[in-house]
């Protein structure tokens, strides 16, 4: 007698196929939306999602800590740290000055995708100078590279540095070659040691 397949077989009823589909929905629902307990208080900001954080401590001279934020594609967003001598002054940063030596960074444009007129410069190199309680404090270039922007909204609006440093107030973005990005990476303090070494939490 036919029974509707071969003996043995199981039998999928309308039940089980909708459990199945249950089942597989809760999954699928588990891997696209994480469990509350599992995220963050605080969510990651765009600079902690996209850049991998390095810091040069005392770069060329006490109190003078730097970071390089570097991202995938290469290159790197160079600023004051949050324990930079500047920021501690009374007043904190009241001016931004990028003529440096014999010429000014904020007049130098690059165009291009292959970046023609980037200029390139050593870490030890100056970038600018900023000014605090009446003191100057030179902020370096921290990696060998091309100089490909400025952040010349600093000139106007200096108190970026004390307000998000970080972000909006960052000084230059510059793309080392890989050979000399991994000359320099070694000697640059990882975000976690780097607030190991300041005291931060």
């Amino acid at each position: 007698m036919d029974g509707g397949g071969e003996e043995g077989e199981p039998l999928q009823t309308d039940a089980l196929v909708k459990m199945d589909k249950i089942v597989e929905g809760e999954e699928l629902r588990s891997l696209l939306i994480p469990d509350a307990k599992d995220l963050p208080s605080i969510p990651p900001s765009a600079v902690e999602s996209n850049f991998v954080r390095y810091y040069a401590a005392d770069f060329l001279k006490p109190g003078h800590d730097q970071y390089v934020y570097r991202h995938a594609n290469g290159l790197c967003v160079v600023g004051l740290a949050p324990s930079h001598a500047a920021l501690r002054e009374e007043g904190g940063v009241t001016a931004v000055n990028f003529n440096v030596g014999k010429s000014d960074r904020s007049e130098m444009k690059v165009t291009g995708k292959r970046k023609r007129n980037a200029q390139h410069f050593d870490a030890k190199t100056s970038l600018c100078k900023v000014c605090a309680n009446g003191k100057e404090f030179i902020v370096r270039c921290c990696v060998k590279g091309s100089l490909l922007e400025v952040n010349d909204r600093l000139l106007k609006q200096p108190d970026l540095l004390n307000s998000s440093a970080d972000r909006e107030g960052y000084i230059a973005i510059i793309m080392p070659k890989p050979i000399d990005w991994a000359k320099i990476k070694d000697s640059l303090l990882s975000h976690e040691d780097y607030k190991k070494l300041r005291g931060l939490s």
